[in-house]
């Protein structure tokens, strides 16, 4: 039997099924800009919900935690808070564990299951859609907005192109005011950017973030992807046979044959060529030439769409579907944490968390560096003794004021003087002071000698007793 023949209704969908791919097919691989289709299906929903990470982004400055901003990156007072954590430059060693973390999760994310991050988290995808959709609902669909393309220009061109560039523009305001407000008071910046008293940098960034999300987002979009973007060209190092990955079954869908007259012949596989697939590809990329094209975003919007297609052929869904090389070939995907790539990553990941967790936990309160002044080494006072000079620069991580005392041992008869009993530590402030210490010299032994400076906190809800090794030296 060549033929299997589909009811007037099968018949009817497979027609306009053609009939909207080719003007969709068209718009996207004919002309100079990529107008997607718009599709519906549990992918498409997944990436709807992950614009609740940017919205909250977007957010996050706004939100007040014990009487200050919760995320501030404080970079002209070297502070930067989170919540109620109080980060400073001594303690900078953790971002890179954060790097780190950040660079694992991505890495054993890809391994896994692809670019996920390419096709829901990226904010040139997130940003790109906000931009499509607002394209969409101000133009309409991808043929008509094709048709005002080559409109020429007139009332109703220039009205709905400036409606649509204004709201791209505040968009793109609010992207680079967002990103401003992490590293200043978000509501105070509002009042500067009106009143036009904000700082040089605050335009400078501003404008900086304002061009390149319009550009970006609004008429690059997928040229991004295909030409800036480096993690699309190191994807395959990342990515071996049992990486999950939006995957054209070619077994069951080859050779495709075009649906004549509501008639499918059987001789064909089930891909009846509609390029549905392509037409919704935010990057005008065809899946079935692989996943691992520089343009493919791996987001599985022609899953849902190819699904829909199959539905209205009477055809199973899943030809198009996530799926490792290894699954499509019959053979049996191991579990993930018996992939050896997976478990360095996750190890990684998890020495990172620990010793970020730790970190915060176990910030001192104060940060303290003490120098022996070089020159002179030493110094003979008039009654035989010998005296060293030491720098202190302690930085009180606290929001209160500390007083502390500092003592010295190490040395029979060692004398402290240049500070007094206690030395009051201002909060959030570095405190530099000299101290000097004397000893007679048949009490030190050797040219240099160890010698121990301990810091007590005397009284307050902080704290302190740290001890730290210098030297002291002689003739």
């Amino acid at each position: 039997m060549s033929e299997e023949k589909n009811n007037p209704e099968n018949s009817h969908n497979i027609e306009k099924i053609y009939n909207e791919s080719a003007e969709h097919f068209d718009v996207n691989l004919g002309g100079k800009k990529i107008h997607p289709k718009k599709v519906s299906g549990r992918f498409r929903n997944y990436k709807n919900f992950t614009w609740l990470f940017w919205i909250g982004y977007i957010l996050l400055p706004y939100l007040r935690w014990d009487g200050q901003q919760a995320i501030l990156f404080d970079v002209p007072h070297r502070q930067f808070h989170l919540f109620s954590i109080t980060v400073y430059p001594q303690d900078i060693w953790m971002l890179s564990f954060l790097l780190i973390l950040l660079a694992m999760m991505l890495f054993g994310i890809t391994a896994i299951a692809g670019r996920v991050f390419c096709g829901y988290f990226c904010f040139q995808t997130v940003w790109t859609d906000w931009f499509v959709q607002i394209e969409r609902w101000i133009e309409g669909n991808p043929t008509q907005r094709k048709k005002l393309d080559a409109a020429p220009w007139g009332a109703v061109k220039i009205r709905k192109r400036l409606f649509k560039y204004f709201i791209w523009a505040l968009i793109s305001l609010i992207t680079g005011i967002t990103f401003v407000a992490y590293f200043t008071d978000a509501y105070q910046l509002w009042i500067d950017i009106f009143t036009l008293e904000a700082h040089l940098y605050v335009w400078v960034t501003l404008l900086t973030f304002f061009i390149g999300t319009f550009l970006f987002a609004g008429f690059m979009r997928e040229q991004v992807c295909l030409w800036l973007c480096p993690y699309a060209r190191i994807q395959s190092v990342m990515i071996d046979k049992d990486s999950i990955l939006p995957t054209y079954d070619a077994r069951r869908g080859e050779p495709r044959g075009k649906a004549k007259k509501g008639v499918i012949d059987a001789k064909y596989g089930d891909c009846i060529d509609c390029k549905v697939c392509v037409a919704v590809c935010p990057t005008g990329v065809d899946i079935r030439n692989s996943a691992l094209q520089e343009g493919c975003i791996m987001c599985g919007v022609c899953i849902d769409a190819c699904d829909d297609v199959m539905e209205k052929v009477d055809k199973p869904r899943g030809l198009i579907r996530y799926n490792s090389e290894k699954e499509i070939e019959g053979i049996d995907l191991p579990a993930v944490y018996k992939r050896p790539r997976v478990i360095v990553y996750a190890a990684i990941s998890l020495f990172s968390i620990t010793a970020i967790v730790v970190g915060l936990l176990n910030i001192p309160p104060l940060a303290t560096t003490i120098i022996h002044e070089r020159q002179p080494l030493y110094a003979m006072m008039s009654n035989g003794s010998i005296r060293n000079s030491y720098t202190f620069k302690i930085l009180n991580k606290t929001p209160e004021a500390v007083d502390i005392k500092i003592s010295a041992e190490g040395i029979d008869g060692i004398v402290m003087k240049g500070v007094g009993e206690t030395v009051t530590l201002k909060p959030n402030r570095l405190i530099p002071f000299n101290v000097q210490l004397e000893a007679m010299p048949d009490k030190v032994k050797d040219k240099k000698v160890p010698i121990y400076f301990t810091i007590t906190g005397i009284d307050g809800d902080v704290k302190i007793s740290e001890r730290y090794e210098n030297f002291f030296a002689r003739p």
